[in-house]
């Protein structure tokens, strides 16, 4: 992995980072998907764009293309606060751009500036999922920073427990249970509907 310095320049600005590209769809703002680790936001978030003939980025994805490394990577060598830095400016840049379908880290919207950037540039939708749905989630796959402790369970509750009320300010809050993901993306699509957020007329 590069010097520090070197990452911060990616994580700013990398031309290459966006898979955004103006397309037609009926998005006149970015959907947010934020929630938990586990809530299903990249599946979700992908069945929700094609639903909408609209561009799906992961968030994640963004700052590791701009990095060059992983996640856990960035974490393990450089810490949380080097990647919420990081994560800020990626999703100011997306936002930036053309309305999209972005699939939020769980930790993004805790931070101040980036919930605050969310909150007035898109629509931010809350997948609510319970404890035993995102441990059995989580659980199948390793690679989950924040849960590399000697209690991962203790500690998806203890995320739990500080994150619901902050995820409880976004625009929607829509249930994410033991569902397909197609018929998840149907749930969110009927509430931003019904919150006059999107056109009836929208392409399924």
């Amino acid at each position: 992995m590069a010097a520090t310095s070197d990452r911060e320049s990616d994580l700013q600005a990398s031309p290459q980072a966006s898979s955004l590209a103006p397309t037609r769809s009926d998005l006149s703002r970015t959907v947010a998907l934020i929630g938990m680790m586990g809530a299903g936001k990249t599946a979700v978030g992908r069945q929700l764009a094609r639903k909408l003939g609209a561009p799906f980025v992961d968030a994640d994805k963004e700052i590791e293309e701009a990095a060059g490394c992983t996640v856990a990577e960035i974490f393990a060598e450089h810490g949380e606060a080097h990647f919420r830095d990081g994560e800020r400016r990626v999703i100011a840049r997306l936002l930036d751009g053309p309305p999209c379908i972005l699939a939020t880290g769980g930790g993004a919207y805790m931070q101040e500036e980036t919930r605050e950037l969310l909150r007035e540039r898109a629509v931010t939708v809350w997948l609510k999922a319970d404890f035993d749905v995102l441990w059995k989630r989580v659980s199948k796959r390793g690679h989950r920073p924040l849960l590399k402790t000697a209690d991962p369970q203790g500690t998806l509750r203890r995320l739990m427990e500080e994150r619901e009320p902050v995820y409880a300010h976004a625009d929607l809050t829509v249930d994410s249970g033991e569902q397909t993901k197609d018929a998840m993306a149907d749930k969110v699509l009927e509430a931003l509907r019904e919150a006059a957020l999107m056109e009836e007329d929208t392409a399924r």
